[in-house]
């Protein structure tokens, strides 16, 4: 089965991220990824420009203008279409992509881990600080070796 993997860094200059993502970039060399720069538009806000990325829309369309505005997402979206289609989806990020394509207003209790097959992103980690450590965000079950 294909799978569709998104890294999305916010505020990360395209220069800075491609000389220090090392084996993203191996990936690209053997073909195994591709690397697309993407040309924000205004407003050059976080929470807008995930919906636009999202959704394929201009802010103008999909109505998010800033980053105070906080609902879940009215648009078709690449989470929604997947799930729709009967795909599993997954996401670790801020918790805005939490209220955006699964439930708003952000719970921490509850929405923080996630494994629920009916929201558009069944299984997430979402966080609230900004610097939140990724060594957290991305920690994963160690597999036994035999």
């Amino acid at each position: 089965m294909a799978k569709v993997i998104l890294i999305l860094s916010d505020a990360l200059r395209y220069d800075v991220a491609k000389a220090n993502m090392g084996f993203l970039g191996h990936l690209v060399e053997i073909r195994q990824a591709s690397l697309y720069k993407i040309i924000g538009e205004l407003p050059s806000m976080s929470r807008p420009m995930y919906e636009t990325i999202h959704t394929g829309m201009s802010s103008s369309q999909h109505g998010i203008i800033a980053n105070s505005i906080v609902r879940c997402s009215n648009k078709p979206n690449v989470f929604q279409t997947a799930h729709n289609a009967g795909r599993i989806t997954a996401a670790a990020a801020y918790y805005w992509i939490s209220e955006l394509y699964n439930r708003t207003p952000y719970n921490p209790i509850d929405d923080r881990e996630v494994d629920d097959g009916e929201l558009n992103i069944q299984h997430g980690r979402f966080y609230t600080e900004d610097e939140y450590p990724d060594i957290e965000l991305f920690f994963y079950r160690r597999t036994p070796c035999p």
